[in-house]
């Protein structure tokens, strides 16, 4: 069964959608990436709904939820408080938490706050330092063509970021860092309209690469060995989020589970999806059946 609709948060409403509503087993909530990305790109995740509901949702000010323009609603506090609203809204007495990219950000950030009913956490391409990200992104730049490093070191000193030829050089980065292989041109285009780059500008800034944003400081590393469910850390071999800082959140995390995707990038969702699926899967089952 598959269901849809708004729920009232603080700031709006947002748009939920649950695929395979009346199985049986724990369900797994959806963090999308951004900040002011959408679940766009992640419709590929409600495969994992084989065995359990999987719940969506866009969280304000993207997607199809509302877009209010006041810039106090976009900081990490109340993206945490709309979670609750979320699950409590749509009775999740008891939930799998998959966040990617900004949404293991935001994961994290509510895992720490020790709600009940969270049976799990997958923090896939995970960001959970945001100076360990800006270093990580410094040392990726280096692995490019040297006019492309220097067209984005030139762009961001000079805030050029709009430019054209910024734009290309951060094109040349994705295709390593970001989404390797051909993208589907129509279907990203198809999807640009769902992002809000007001929430990402307020919340990280102009570009991928140097945190401005009110999440400048944010870093939960010295509070991982909190986190006391089973958790899974996710990454690929090429991704922005880095194997490297993705395993050292995991020997952070008590008894937590690393994964590499040897063949992607940022976006393993899309670029290894029958991997993905199993690797994710099989944990959410193993943790549904521990007794």
């Amino acid at each position: 069964m598959y269901e849809e609709g708004f729920v009232e948060v603080t700031g709006g409403r947002v748009w939920y959608e649950i695929y395979n509503k009346d199985a049986k087993d724990t369900p797994v909530v959806i963090l999308h990436g951004g900040p002011g990305s959408s679940t766009y790109s992640l419709k590929g995740l409600k495969a994992l709904g084989k065995d359990r509901p999987v719940v969506m949702y866009d969280q304000l000010g993207c997607g199809k939820s509302d877009r209010p323009t006041d810039k106090a609603l976009w900081n990490i506090d109340r993206f945490v408080e709309e979670l609750g609203q979320v699950r409590e809204a749509l009775k999740l007495n008891e939930v799998h938490i998959l966040g990617h990219s900004w949404g293991t950000t935001l994961a994290a950030a509510y895992v720490l706050t020790k709600p009940s009913g969270v049976k799990s956490v997958v923090f896939s391409s995970p960001c959970l330092s945001a100076p360990m990200w800006e270093e990580d992104q410094k040392r990726n730049i280096a692995k490019l063509p040297v006019d492309v490093q220097e067209t984005i070191r030139r762009c961001e000193e000079s805030g050029d970021t709009d430019s054209e030829e910024f734009k290309a050089a951060i094109k040349e980065f994705s295709k390593e860092f970001v989404l390797r292989g051909e993208p589907d041109l129509e279907w990203l285009k198809a999807g640009a309209g769902m992002k809000n780059p007001d929430v990402y500008q307020t919340m990280w800034g102009p570009s991928e690469f140097t945190v401005l944003g009110n999440l400048k400081t944010f870093d939960c590393t010295p509070e991982l060995g909190e986190i006391k469910c089973p958790t899974l850390y996710t990454c690929g071999r090429y991704d922005e989020a880095t194997p490297e800082s993705t395993e050292h959140f995991s020997r952070l995390t008590p008894g937590s589970e690393f994964h590499v995707f040897e063949k992607s990038a940022h976006m393993p969702y899309m670029e290894e999806p029958e991997e993905y699926l199993q690797v994710i899967g099989d944990f959410l089952n193993k943790v549904d059946r521990q007794v």
